[in-house]
C-alpha cells in the first residue's frame, strides 16, 4: 500500500503590493530557493518565487493552500541575487514580491519557461555587398551585419530602422532567418583590438594601474572633466577582467547613450556584448537576461534595471555618469541603482568604478571620508583643451527669440570657420505659456497648477506635466480678442529664429517632441556627426555624453530659473548640467568656448562655475550642506500622498503625524505636511512628509513606525501614498 508523502512548506513572494511573504504546501522534493512556482491566490493563479523552506507557519496547516506546479527545475536566481534583493526589501521598505519580481524579465513574471526561443536575425547574404555612396544608413547596416547576424532590435538601437532593413532585403543583400540564440563559452577567446588604443595620459595610466591592482571589493570614484578619456580608462581596466573569463556590467543613465558605448566596446573587444534597456521587446530582454546568467555574454551595457540581472561570473561593475538622477527609480520600487551596485560589488567582492565629470555630492563625500578611492582626470588627451567660459549679461539688451546680439555675433564667427555650434535650452515647445495681450488671460491646464505649453509643430497646447493636449483657441475665451501671444522661450522658437538668421546652415532640433519615432534620435546624431547640420538646438537629451568634435561653441540660454529653485539640490543639479553641456565644446583639436547668457552674471554660483570649476563649487556647497545638516550629512525619507481632494490628503498626513510624533526616535526630524511645489497635478492634490535623521538606523525605525501606523489608518485607503527612502527630489 502506497503512502502519500507529507507535503513540506514553501515561503514565497508574489508580485502584489503587500509587505509580506506567503506560505504554501508543496509535495516533496521541495523546489530550491530561487525557483518559480505557480500558486492559487484569491480567485486567480499567479507566479511566485520561492524564498525558503520554513519549519513552521503562522497560518494553521489546514488553512494553507498547495502550490499548483513547479516552473523551474533549477533556481533562476542564485543565492547572491536573493541576498541583494532581500537587503533591498529591508532598506527601501517596499513590498517584497514587487522587489524580487523587478529582477525578472516580464516573460518570466508571466510564468514562461526560462529558455531561449527562436528569434528573427538579419543575415548578410554577400560579404562583399555594397550600396551607392548616397545610401549611408544602408551601408552602415551592411557594415554591422558583417560582424555577425543581429536582431531588428539590436540594429535599431544602433540607428538602423526597419525601413532600411526592408530596402536591403528587396535588393537581396540581406535576409531574415529564425534561429535560436547561440549561447557559447567565449572564455579563452577574448581577442583585443589594439588598432584604436590611444596613448594614455599620465593621469589615465595611474587610474588604470590603481584599479587593475585592486583586490576584492574596491570602490573607485573616477572624476574626469568632460573629454578627459574616462571611457578609455573603462576599456583598459576591462581587458584583464575579460581575459580572466569574467563578465563586466556597464550601467549608463539613458538608452540614447548605449549605441555609442556599444560601438566603442565592439571595436576594442571581440567578445559577445548584450544590452538591456526599456527599448527592447520582452523576448529580447529575456534572451539578454539568459545570456548573462549563462555566461554567454561577456559585457552587458544597460540602464538602471540591468543591475538586477543575474551574472554567472561578474568581475567588474562600471557606472558611467554616476551622478545622473536616472539611476534612481521614481515610482514603484524606488531603488537607486548606484547604491545597490555598491552593495552587489561588496557581496561579490569585486571592484566597482563610478565615473563622472560632475560627481554627486554623496560620492564626493564618500571619497573625502575614505570610503571611495578618488582618481582624477584633469586634462584632455592630445591637443584638446578645456573650453573658455564666458558670461553674457542680458540685462538691458534687446533679445531676439532669447538671443542677444553679442551671442548671434559669436555664432556667426564660429559658423563662418566651418565649425558647429550648439544652443541648449531645457524647455521644449514654442513658448512655455500662451496669454491674451488684451486682458492677460493665460491658458492654464484644467488638471494641473501649470500653464499649457504652446507648440507650433503641430499646433497645439500641451501640458508637459499631465500630458493633456488641446487645440489652440482661435480667440481669447475670456474677452474674445484674437491677440494671443506666447510668453517665454522654447526650443521651437529658437529653431525658428535661427532659421531666419542663418538660412544657409543646416539646423537640427533635438528634444522629446521630434525624437519619438524609433531610431530618429540615432539618425539625428548621425546627421550631426557627418556634418549635415551646423546648428544644434536641444534639451538635456543633447547634453549628455555625446562626442561632437566639430562643436566649438556651446551657448546656454535662459538658465536663471535654476538659480532660485526651492529644492536644496537645485544648485547641484544646475552645476552638473552646466558642466555637462559645457563639455560638448572643444572636445577635439579645435578650441572651444562656452557662453552662458544670464540676467544674473554676478551670481556667486555662476561666477564659481565659470572661473573655478565644479570641484571648487562642490567643496563650498558641501560645507553649506554640512552647516545646514542636509544630505549627505544626514539621511532622508519622503512620504508622498495624493488624492482628488486636498482635504483627503491633508487629513491622512495630519493623522499620521499626530500618531507618529510621540514615538519618533529623538534624532529624527519630521517636517510637514507640506504641499508639493505644484500642488495639483493630473487632477491629484499632492502633499508630502519629510523625515530626516543623523543616522540610517534611526531613520529606518521612524519609517517602520510610520508604515505600521498607516496600516491602521482608515484615511490611508482614500489616498495614494508612497515611501521614498533616500529621495533625490522633492515634489
Amino acid at each position: 500500500m502506497s503512502i502519500t508523502p507529507k507535503p513540506g512548506l514553501l515561503r514565497v513572494v508574489l508580485p502584489v503590493p503587500l509587505r509580506r511573504e506567503f506560505d504554501y504546501l508543496c509535495p516533496l522534493p521541495l523546489p530550491a530557493p530561487g525557483c518559480r512556482v505557480s500558486v492559487p491566490f484569491g480567485n486567480r493563479t499567479m507566479t511566485a518565487l520561492v524564498l525558503s523552506h520554513p519549519s513552521g507557519s503562522d497560518i494553521d496547516a489546514t488553512k494553507l493552500k498547495s502550490i499548483g506546479a513547479v516552473l523551474d527545475p533549477m533556481p533562476i536566481l542564485a543565492d547572491d541575487e536573493l541576498r541583494l534583493l532581500a537587503w533591498a526589501t529591508q532598506y527601501y521598505l517596499y513590498a517584497p514580491g514587487e522587489v524580487y519580481f523587478q529582477a525578472l524579465p516580464a516573460l518570466l513574471r508571466k510564468g514562461e519557461a526560462a529558455d531561449y526561443r527562436s528569434t528573427a536575425y538579419w543575415h548578410l547574404l554577400d560579404a562583399e555587398a555594397g550600396v551607392s555612396a548616397q545610401a549611408i544608413k544602408q551601408q552602415q547596416a551592411l557594415n554591422l551585419l558583417r560582424q555577425g547576424p543581429l536582431t531588428a532590435g539590436e540594429l535599431e538601437v544602433r540607428g538602423i530602422s526597419g525601413a532600411i532593413l526592408q530596402a536591403l532585403a528587396k535588393k537581396q543583400l540581406i535576409e531574415k532567418r529564425e534561429q535560436l540564440p547561440q549561447p557559447g563559452d567565449w572564455r579563452g577567446n577574448t581577442a583585443v583590438s589594439d588598432d584604436d588604443k590611444p596613448r594614455l595620459t599620465t593621469e589615465q595610466a595611474l587610474a588604470v594601474s590603481l584599479i587593475q591592482s585592486a583586490r576584492g571589493f574596491s570602490p573607485f570614484l573616477l572624476e574626469g572633466i568632460t573629454g578627459s578619456g574616462k571611457t578609455e580608462v573603462y576599456l583598459q581596466i576591462m581587458e584583464p577582467i575579460l581575459q580572466a573569463g569574467r563578465q563586466v556590467l556597464v550601467l549608463v543613465p539613458e538608452i540614447g547613450l548605449t549605441p555609442q558605448t556599444i560601438s566603442r566596446f565592439q571595436q576594442r573587444f571581440k567578445v559577445p556584448i548584450s544590452t538591456l534597456h526599456s527599448g527592447m521587446n520582452e523576448r529580447e530582454r529575456l534572451d539578454a537576461w539568459l545570456s548573462c546568467r549563462d555566461s554567454s555574454t561577456a559585457i552587458i551595457i544597460g540602464t538602471r534595471s540591468a543591475l538586477l540581472t543575474p551574472f554567472a561570473r561578474l568581475g567588474l561593475i562600471i557606472i558611467d555618469e554616476e551622478h545622473d538622477t536616472s539611476f534612481k527609480q521614481q515610482d514603484g520600487f524606488r531603488y537607486h541603482a548606484r547604491d545597490l551596485a555598491l552593495l552587489r560589488a561588496r557581496q561579490l567582492d569585486i571592484p566597482i568604478v563610478l565615473g563622472s565629470a560632475t560627481p554627486s555630492f554623496e560620492s564626493l563625500h564618500n571619497a573625502a571620508s575614505g570610503k571611495y578611492q578618488l582618481l582624477t582626470l584633469s586634462q584632455r588627451p592630445g591637443t584638446a583643451t578645456v573650453a573658455e567660459h564666458l558670461l553674457l549679461d542680458s540685462k538691458h539688451v534687446q533679445l531676439h527669440a532669447g538671443l542677444s546680439p553679442q551671442l548671434i555675433q559669436l555664432l556667426e564667427q564660429e559658423l563662418a570657420k566651418g565649425n558647429q555650434v550648439m544652443l541648449f535650452l531645457n524647455r521644449r515647445g514654442y513658448a512655455p505659456a500662451l496669454l491674451c495681450h488684451d486682458c492677460g488671460w493665460l491658458a492654464d491646464c484644467e488638471r494641473c497648477d501649470a500653464h499649457y505649453t504652446w507648440h507650433q509643430r503641430p499646433t497645439r497646447l500641451h501640458c508637459h506635466h499631465c500630458d493633456h493636449q488641446r487645440p489652440l483657441p482661435p480667440a481669447c475665451p475670456n474677452c474674445g480678442s484674437r491677440q494671443l501671444m506666447g510668453t517665454g522661450l522654447g526650443t521651437e522658437q529658437v529653431e525658428q529664429a535661427l532659421s531666419g538668421i542663418f538660412p544657409q546652415y543646416g539646423i537640427i532640433r533635438i528634444d522629446r517632441d521630434n525624437t519619438r519615432r524609433k531610431g530618429s534620435f540615432q539618425q539625428h546624431l548621425e546627421g550631426i556627426r557627418n556634418g549635415k547640420y551646423q546648428i544644434l538646438i536641444g534639451t538635456q537629451m543633447l547634453a549628455k555624453g555625446h562626442h561632437f568634435p566639430d562643436v566649438t561653441l556651446v551657448a546656454i540660454l535662459d538658465a536663471d530659473g535654476a538659480l532660485f529653485a526651492s529644492d536644496f539640490r537645485a544648485t547641484e543639479r544646475f552645476a552638473q548640467l552646466y558642466i555637462q553641456v559645457a563639455g560638448r565644446a572643444g572636445r577635439a583639436s579645435k578650441p572651444g568656448r562656452v557662453v552662458l547668457q544670464t540676467h544674473q552674471p554676478e551670481h556667486a554660483l555662476l561666477q564659481d562655475l565659470a572661473n573655478q570649476g565644479y570641484r571648487h563649487f562642490a567643496h563650498s556647497a558641501l560645507q553649506e550642506r554640512q552647516a545646514a545638516g542636509l544630505p549627505p550629512f544626514s539621511f532622508q525619507a519622503l512620504l508622498r500622498a495624493q488624492a482628488p481632494q486636498s482635504r483627503q490628503v491633508q487629513e491622512f498626513l495630519q493623522q499620521l503625524v499626530q500618531q507618529l510624533a510621540p514615538g519618533l526616535p529623538t534624532g529624527v526630524l519630521c517636517l510637514g505636511p507640506l504641499s508639493a511645489q505644484m500642488e495639483r497635478k493630473a487632477g491629484q492634490y499632492r502633499y508630502q512628509l519629510l523625515l530626516q535623521a543623523g543616522n540610517r538606523r534611526e531613520l529606518a525605525a521612524a519609517c517602520r513606525l510610520a508604515l505600521a501606523i498607516i496600516d491602521q489608518l482608515a484615511s490611508a485607503r482614500k489616498v495614494r501614498w508612497s515611501l521614498d527612502v533616500d529621495p533625490v527630489e522633492l515634489w
